[in-house]
């Protein structure tokens, strides 16, 4: 099949009552193509989980979707009705939780709660869903699947429990899969070998991700793409070396500067000064404005979205290699 598989256009939702809105995300355009791993990073509350639960239907109320399109082989997933939507949702779009035990039941045994998320979706016989949910944990790198089926989720380790939820996510072959920060709890080494685990699987099977994460360092070793949001938006997206060897939008260098360097040893971070302003009371014009050393008096106007090089994307009036090409 040809064309991406997601294609978000100009996504908007809020929370409240009509006529006392707040707008949590403000126009966000993102594609995902087939096979692609895309990061959606940025600082906590600036709309990242927001953003994957709307992909998949998940706001409830006094939350819900105003605006935007959200394509999904062609089909905008706003105006499937709901039980249309559940046939999507599970089945062709799957979505990985930070805490897994928001995806698994403390009382039910692994094979139960595998066995159900099959036949949630089709009719399959007992002995074969035992069969395909013993092949799934092993394709996440579980050993002895017969004797994890028979655990209980409190019998696991964190980082097998989120294998678990993986191996769950991936039991229908889905053609999209949604990971919101699935590895900020683990340690180190079990959070590479997971993403080792994803990133085989993506490629093996060419199902697209989106990987939600505030971890620069994660997203780099795993990510095509990255897109940068602040405030409800998406502030610079491109190819991930692009971006992270070349950012231009001025809180993409704040976030890549306060990651740990070897080069840095002993010297202190470097910080973003404030913080991300409350939804509730934006600034006028650009929301990092306030933030920004670079601002000037037509950031107190909206900035819109331009492209500044193939493929990269950035909303901001002051882009930093303008500023350096100016130096020059």
């Amino acid at each position: 099949m040809t064309g991406p598989v997601l294609d978000i256009r100009g996504l908007r939702t809020a929370f409240g009552t009509p006529g006392s809105d707040i707008t949590a995300l403000d126009g966000i355009d993102l594609v995902v193509n087939r096979g692609e791993i895309v990061g959606l990073a940025g600082e906590s509350g600036s709309g990242k989980s927001l953003t994957g639960f709307a992909i998949n239907g998940l706001i409830s109320a006094p939350g819900r979707v105003t605006g935007g399109q959200v394509l999904f082989d062609g089909t905008d997933l706003l105006t499937l009705p709901p039980e249309d939507m559940r046939r999507v949702r599970g089945k062709r779009i799957s979505m990985i939780f930070q805490d897994p035990m928001m995806t698994l039941n403390p009382v039910l045994r692994i094979e139960t709660q595998m066995r159900d998320a099959l036949r949630a979706h089709m009719r399959i016989s007992r002995a074969a869903a035992r069969d395909r949910c013993m092949a799934a944990l092993e394709e996440v790198g579980i050993a002895a699947p017969a004797e994890r089926l028979r655990a209980y989720p409190h019998q696991l380790s964190g980082g097998m429990r989120q294998r678990v939820a993986i191996a769950i996510a991936l039991l229908h072959g889905p053609d999209l899969v949604i990971a919101d920060e699935p590895t900020t709890a683990l340690d180190v080494t079990i959070q590479g070998q997971i993403l080792s685990v994803v990133q085989r699987l993506c490629r093996d099977r060419g199902t697209a991700l989106i990987w939600i994460t505030h971890d620069l360092a994660v997203v780099a070793g795993i990510a095509d793409r990255l897109a940068v949001m602040y405030a409800g938006k998406i502030v610079e997206q491109g190819p991930l070396d692009a971006v992270l060897d070349a950012p231009v939008h001025p809180y993409t260098r704040g976030l890549i500067d306060s990651v740990p360097a070897a080069g840095r040893k002993g010297q202190p971070l470097p910080q973003i000064p404030g913080r991300m302003p409350v939804l509730a009371a934006l600034p006028a014009g650009c929301a990092f404005g306030p933030r920004c050393a670079h601002r000037t008096a037509v950031c107190d106007t909206r900035p819109e979205t331009r492209e500044i090089a193939a493929g990269h994307y950035v909303r901001c009036f002051h882009p930093l290699h303008t500023r350096s090409e100016a130096a020059a």
